[in-house]
């Protein structure tokens, strides 16, 4: 579809800074709440807060990679912008909603379209029991952590933590050990798009662990439910045959 109101969004880095400067002076400008498009100009980080900041808005983002790695960003150019957003695909994500209750019993609710993740505070190991749609699946993971990731997610923390990519068709979300000590060789799992995970702290006094949706953390949690928020989505807009689900099955070969 044509765009007509693009809003162009810009990270701190002097680069982003600068190429926003000249792509309004060529295209105009308008507010993100005004806008049928947005181009965000940096890197990934920048776009996970762009795409915060406008979910469940029904905007679609179209990223332009000011930054280093830019998984989910488009190759920058100056030049035919009009055209490349006509022509770009979309790709639709539903994040992750964490609801996190704390030891003073505050509860916490937050998004996520990365993934959802428990960290140990301190020196000691976490102990986490898990409970997938009511049935405890592990009554005790001593670890670093644990993480529940979605698949467009699922090339970020939780490839680092040695989980699996998941395509984004999958409808498969994965449940993936930080540095497991017991039990050892447990590796995670693989859970249907609909499945409800709980995590409980055991031993939360004297072994803290922290959540963490994407940008936002919660210290000193008890419990931790994590599920797919299919009523909330985000649209990001790709280049013809660069696609997200592309790039997620090109990364399962890179060596």
């Amino acid at each position: 579809m044509p765009y007509e109101r693009i809003s162009f969004v810009a990270s701190p880095a002097a680069l982003a800074l600068e190429s926003r400067a000249r792509m309004v002076a060529r295209h105009g400008d308008c507010p993100p709440e005004d806008a049928q498009v947005i181009v965000s100009l940096g890197g990934d980080g920048f776009m996970l807060e762009t795409l915060h900041r406008i979910l469940g808005r029904g905007i679609p983002v179209y990223g332009m990679n000011c930054g280093s790695v830019g998984f989910l960003m488009n190759e920058f150019s100056e030049d035919n912008l009009l055209d490349r957003l006509s022509r770009a695909q979309v790709a639709v994500l539903h994040p992750l909603r964490m609801r996190a209750t704390t030891a003073a019993g505050d509860t916490h609710e937050a998004l996520a379209l990365n993934e959802v993740s428990l960290l140990r505070q301190l020196r000691q190991a976490a102990k986490i029991r898990i409970t997938v749609d009511g049935r405890i699946r592990l009554a005790e993971l001593i670890c670093d952590g644990v993480l529940v990731s979605t698949p467009a997610g699922s090339t970020a923390y939780n490839l680092s933590a040695h989980g699996p990519i998941v395509p984004l068709s999958a409808n498969l979300l994965p449940l993936t050990p930080i540095s497991a000590f017991r039990p050892r060789r447990w590796r995670g799992a693989l859970l249907p798009s609909s499945a409800e995970v709980l995590f409980e702290v055991l031993e939360s006094n004297k072994r803290p662990v922290a959540a963490v949706a994407d940008f936002t953390e919660v210290r000193d949690v008890v419990s931790v439910s994590v599920r797919e928020d299919r009523a909330t989505e985000a649209r990001i807009l790709f280049d013809p045959d660069q696609g997200l689900s592309e790039r997620i099955i090109a990364e399962q070969f890179t060596v």
